[in-house]
């Protein structure tokens, strides 16, 4: 019998041929479209998605940095009180050429300068030695960095009420243990000195332990490679710690130094707080008056918003001369490195 082998053409339909069927791999124009404006999406995110995210931050600093910078700076131009902020006559430069004949804004400054270096130069140094110390394998030295930051995180309203019932001139802890050593008590809120260097020990019990932080992180990272062979030259640890640490911390010196400086131009808490009966005056001759506190007399306690706008100026400016006093020592120290 005959096997039959063609194979029937499939059957057309009528009206016309089959439709032919997408070659494999081909991609629909909608598809197409949809790729494309994903794309665009996806540009648009990558263009746009980090200024969204630093964007907050610009807000506040334009709130809460910028406006007021530029709002004291025109109301420093100006005659302005606190009760009428809206009423401006316009002054010129008149509030500046009379803060500096001012004798009381001089004194601010000079109480400024010397509590800063009283409490700068201790609190450095101090700062040093504990990191120096935390920086050796001790047991539980986890509990010690905690104990040095502990200062820190304190109020200050309730670190600046414990100090002054310590220097209280009749029944203070610090005259009773000067009592034992022959000295008489010490009005520490009446002089000058004595109340200066009452201030100046508030901000060194606060802000040591946080300096101290700095070094030892700063320690952690110098080579150990350094130390070994300062050791095997013959070098002890003073040695070692003159000639080793000390020049590898100068970056980090410097930067505690300038941050030191500018917190102690900007002192306010501590001295406010230290003599409460005399309010932002400083006490009763001006003996502990700080920059900030006269700032605030004038602005809030005498209402002379204007005035007080250029004295908040005076102070911008010294950190203006004191981070350009930075640059050309970082520019030196990098040079001679």
């Amino acid at each position: 019998m005959a096997t039959r082998h063609d194979i029937a053409a499939p059957p057309v339909k009528e009206g016309g041929a089959a439709p032919a069927r997408p070659a494999a791999g081909a991609v629909s124009e909608a598809e197409l479209r949809h790729r494309a404006r994903l794309s665009r999406r996806w540009q648009r995110d990558v263009r746009w998605s980090p200024y969204a995210f630093v964007s907050p931050f610009f807000l506040l600093f334009v709130a809460f940095g910028l406006f007021p910078l530029i709002y004291t700076a025109w109301a420093s131009l100006h005659t302005v009180e606190l009760t009428a902020p809206t009423d401006m006559h316009w002054a010129g430069l008149r509030n500046y050429t009379r803060l500096l004949d001012d004798d009381f804004f001089w004194n601010a400054a000079r109480n400024t300068l010397t509590i800063g270096v009283l409490s700068t130069v201790p609190q450095l140094a101090m700062a040093m030695g504990l990191a120096h110390i935390l920086n050796y394998k001790l047991r539980a030295s986890t509990f010690y960095r905690v104990v040095m930051l502990a200062p820190y995180a304190t109020s200050i309203a309730a670190a600046s009420l414990v100090f002054v019932l310590l220097f209280g001139r009749d029944y203070g802890m610090i005259n009773w243990g000067l009592h034992f050593f022959g000295v008489d008590a010490i009005d520490w809120q009446g002089g000058k000195w004595p109340s200066q260097i009452a201030v100046s020990t508030i901000i060194i019990w606060r802000w040591t332990g946080y300096n101290a932080l700095i070094y030892l992180a700063a320690m952690q990272a110098i080579p150990q490679e350094l130390y070994e062979s300062a050791a095997l030259d013959g070098a002890n640890r003073w040695r070692q710690f003159v000639h080793v640490t000390l020049p590898q911390l100068r970056p980090t010196i410097l930067f505690t130094a300038v941050v030191s400086t500018i917190g102690a131009s900007q002192v306010f808490g501590e001295p406010l707080l230290f003599d409460a009966n005399k309010g932002a005056s400083g006490g009763a001759e001006h003996q502990f008056q700080t920059l900030g506190l006269y700032l605030y007399e004038q602005g809030w306690v005498n209402q002379h918003l204007g005035r007080a706008s250029a004295i908040a100026w005076m102070m911008f400016l010294i950190l203006i001369v004191i981070g350009i006093v930075n640059y050309v020592i970082s520019r030196r120290l990098r040079a001679s490195s």
